[in-house]
């Protein structure tokens, strides 16, 4: 059988995230050859033993100085890497430096490198919100909004690095996956929502909704983008809409536990995510909840996938198949 990526070389940024490490496997199992831009080796346990396949480069998106050189003879760049927030009030500086800066650092030496294709993983978040029920997709024009999180805004600001570096020479595609599930370390990402369910933490369900994937559908699109993608365009990534009490039943059933069945009041939602962001300013830890993931909440978001399964021929597989394969993977409640 002929491997699929003769002739490239890849990068992956991020690769220590479930994203990036989700990708990693999968380059590695079909044979690439894959160069991973890390800080620290000790964060590769999602990769397991593929990591022991890969080139390892020292560096950081925010250390402009460091990409050119992890770029010597690669043909192809995944850009993964991007920076969550936590909610404290340094978050602002930390997502501009990650995900704006740090995103145009990696475009810029892509450039000067001369890589074949460079794939950015974005966010649905990119896409902006307007806290209408409208289907969401590629087609929707950015519109300042409290609806968007600071994340958000970093993520679409990343973007516009993405364009303005196409405009200098670069070919590059986007991909914007929903809320994604899958194997992460613990309390991280959304596998954090996993093990609440899991202990049975949950104070109650959110009553809005959002798009989710599963991770393994992620790099797939992101391979067919980097394949078949138009250069510029951005490709939605997502399994199905789902209210937040229909993601908290399914994960729950997939571990045989009981879902939290109280609707969360917003109010009072509200009223704690006040006093745990004045705790937070004090103390300078992350607040519990903040307002803006009160918003978040409460809405009811939905996307559409329709251009990566026609152009990209992207399938995905329905969100109990990868709450079935979560429950394995974070294994049986903690004890008390």
């Amino acid at each position: 059988m002929s491997n699929p990526h003769d002739g490239r070389r890849y990068l992956v940024t991020g690769a220590t995230g479930m994203v990036g490490a989700a990708l990693t496997r999968r380059l590695v199992d079909e044979g690439a050859r894959v160069r991973l831009l890390v800080r620290d080796d000790a964060r590769l346990g999602l990769i397991g033993r593929a990591a022991g396949q890969t080139e390892r480069v020292r560096g950081d998106v925010t250390a402009p100085e460091s990409l050119l050189p992890a770029m010597a003879d690669v043909t192809h760049v995944v850009h993964a890497a991007a920076a969550l927030g936590t909610g404290r009030p340094s978050d602002r500086d930390l997502l501009l430096a990650v995900n704006v800066a740090g995103t145009a650092a990696v475009a810029d030496a892509a450039l000067a490198a001369g890589v074949a294709r460079l794939v950015h993983v974005s966010s649905i978040a990119a896409l902006g919100r307007s806290g209408s029920e409208e289907t969401i997709d590629e087609s929707v024009v950015w519109a300042p909004s409290p609806h968007n999180s600071l994340y958000a805004t970093s993520k679409h600001l990343a973007e516009m690095e993405i364009h303005r570096a196409i405009a200098e020479g670069l070919d590059a595609v986007m991909v914007n996956p929903a809320l994604v599930f899958g194997e992460a370390h613990p309390g991280e990402n959304t596998q954090r929502i996993v093990e609440q369910v899991r202990d049975e933490r949950l104070p109650g369900v959110p009553p809005g909704g959002t798009g989710v994937v599963d991770v393994l559908d992620v790099v797939d699109g992101i391979l067919r983008a980097m394949v078949r993608g138009q250069t510029g365009e951005r490709y939605v990534l997502v399994s199905q809409n789902l209210l937040w009490r229909d993601i908290l039943a399914t994960l729950a059933g997939a571990l045989n536990v009981t879902p939290p069945r109280r609707m969360v009041p917003m109010p009072l939602a509200r009223a704690l995510a006040v006093g745990s962001e004045a705790v937070a300013r004090i103390t300078g830890a992350a607040p519990v909840l903040t307002r803006e993931r009160v918003r978040q909440m409460q809405e009811r978001y939905r996307y559409s996938a329709a251009k990566a399964e026609r152009n990209l021929g992207c399938t995905f597989r329905p969100f109990a198949e990868t709450a079935t394969r979560l429950a394995l993977h974070v294994g049986p409640p903690k004890k008390p």
